[in-house]
C-alpha cells in the first residue's frame, strides 16, 4: 500500500507538471491564432486573451489521453533512472502490480475529468460560440430541442436586409431534417412585434423557402385573427436554412454536458433524428477512464526498464508513438460509430481494451518473463 501510494503520489506531480506546460501552449496558441482570426474586428489582446481562455478548456480536454501518456514515461523514466524500479524489482514485487497503481490513479482522474471537466468545457464551448457570433454577427439561426418538440429560428431577409425573425415549432421531423410535421411559423415584423402565425399539417424545405401544405394563415395585425384566418392546400416561406445548416445547428455533442446526454439523446430521437454521433460521443465519455488508464499501460511497457543511452530516446518515441496510434485509433473507431457502421459501445470501448491488453501482454512477456 505504501509503495502504491508513493508510485501514484509520483505519477500526479508528473501529470500536472506536464499538463501546466501544455495548458500554457494551448494557450499563448489559441490567443495567437485569436488575433491573426479577427484581426480586422479589432477585439485587442485582451478580447483574444478571453476567447483563447473559453475555447482552450476543449482543446485541453481533448488531449488529456496523451498528455497521460506522457505522464505514464516522465514517472517510469523517473523511477529507472533513479535505480527505483531496480530496488522494486528486487523486492520481489510484480511490474504489473507496480503499473496498476498509476493506471488506477489515471483511471480516477478521468473520471473526475469527466465528471467536473465535461461539463465546464460545454459551457466554455457554448460561450464562446456565442462570442465569436457577437463578433461576426452571423448568429441568425438557432436550432433547440423541447420536451415534446423541435424549435428553429431564422432570419426574414428582404432586399438582403434582416426584417425580422420566423420561429418555427414543430412536433417532428424526418432524419433528414427537411420535413417538419405538425408545424407553427410564427413570423415577428422587425418593428411591430409578433404580425403573422402559419399552422401546417407539413412543412417541406426546398431550396429558398419552405412549401407547406394543410395551412392555416393567422394575420395577428387583424380585429379578429381567428375569425379571418386564411385557410390553404399550400403556402411558400422563403427560408435561408438548409438541411445541414438545421443538423449542424445542434452543435458538436461535446458542446452538451455528459450529465444532460441521456434526455438529449432522447429529445432527438423524439423528434425524428438521429442521435448517433451523440449516444458514440456518450459512451466515449463513458470509457475515458480506462483510455487513460490504458495510456499508462502503453507508458510503462517502454520505459519501466532499467535503459541507458541511445535507448531511452528509442523508448520514449515508441511508447509516445503507441499512445498516439491508441488516441488516432479511438478517433477512428468513433467516426465509424458516427457513420453507423459500429454500434457505439463497440467504438468506445475496443480500443482502449485492445490497447491495454496489448500492453499488459508486452509487461508481462518483458519484465516478468
Amino acid at each position: 500500500m505504501i509503495l502504491a501510494r508513493y508510485v501514484s503520489n509520483r505519477f500526479l506531480r508528473s501529470l500536472l507538471t506536464v499538463a501546466a506546460v501544455f495548458l500554457l501552449i494551448l494557450l499563448l496558441i489559441d490567443m495567437i491564432e485569436m488575433i491573426r482570426r479577427f484581426s480586422g474586428d479589432d477585439i485587442g489582446v485582451s478580447g483574444a486573451a478571453r476567447l483563447a481562455a473559453l475555447n482552450v478548456a476543449g482543446s485541453f480536454y481533448s488531449i488529456l489521453p496523451l498528455i497521460t501518456v506522457l505522464a505514464g514515461i516522465a514517472l517510469f523514466l523517473g523511477l529507472a533512472r533513479s535505480s527505483e524500479m531496480v530496488a522494486i524489482r528486487a523486492s520481489g514485487r510484480s511490474a504489473l502490480k507496480v503499473v496498476t497503481a498509476p493506471a488506477v490513479t489515471a483511471g480516477l482522474v478521468g473520471a473526475l475529468a469527466v465528471a467536473l471537466l465535461n461539463p465546464m468545457v460545454a459551457v466554455t464551448g457554448q460561450r464562446y460560440d456565442e462570442a465569436v457570433a457577437e463578433i461576426q454577427r452571423d448568429g441568425q439561426q438557432t436550432v433547440s430541442v423541447g420536451d415534446s418538440a423541435l424549435w428553429l429560428r431564422q432570419a426574414v431577409i428582404e432586399d438582403g436586409k434582416e426584417a425580422g425573425q420566423v420561429v418555427i415549432r414543430a412536433s417532428r421531423t424526418s432524419p433528414d431534417a427537411t420535413t417538419l410535421y405538425d408545424a407553427t411559423f410564427l413570423v415577428f415584423d422587425q418593428d411591430s412585434g409578433p404580425a403573422r402565425r402559419i399552422e401546417a399539417r407539413e412543412a417541406r424545405l426546398e431550396p429558398g423557402e419552405w412549401h407547406l401544405s394543410g395551412v392555416r394563415d393567422y394575420r395577428l395585425d387583424r380585429p379578429n385573427p381567428e375569425a379571418e384566418a386564411v385557410a390553404g392546400e399550400t403556402l411558400s416561406l422563403a427560408s435561408d436554412l438548409t438541411a445541414q445548416r438545421i443538423r449542424d445547428g445542434f452543435g458538436r455533442p461535446e458542446a452538451v454536458p455528459v450529465w444532460q446526454l441521456p434526455s438529449f439523446i432522447a429529445g432527438l430521437e423524439r423528434a425524428g433524428f438521429s442521435a448517433a454521433r451523440h449516444r458514440v460521443w456518450f459512451q466515449m465519455e463513458l470509457a475515458r477512464p480506462f483510455l487513460m488508464a490504458a495510456m499508462i499501460f502503453i507508458a510503462a511497457a517502454f520505459t519501466m526498464r532499467h535503459i541507458r543511452g541511445r535507448n531511452t530516446g528509442v523508448a520514449v518515441l515508441l511508447a509516445f508513438g503507441a499512445g498516439i496510434g491508441l488516441f488516432f485509433l479511438r478517433n477512428l473507431a468513433q467516426v465509424l460509430g458516427d457513420n453507423g457502421q459500429v454500434v457505439p459501445a463497440m467504438a468506445a470501448w475496443t480500443p482502449p481494451l485492445v490497447g491495454a491488453l496489448l500492453a499488459v501482454a508486452l509487461i508481462l512477456q518483458r519484465e516478468d518473463g
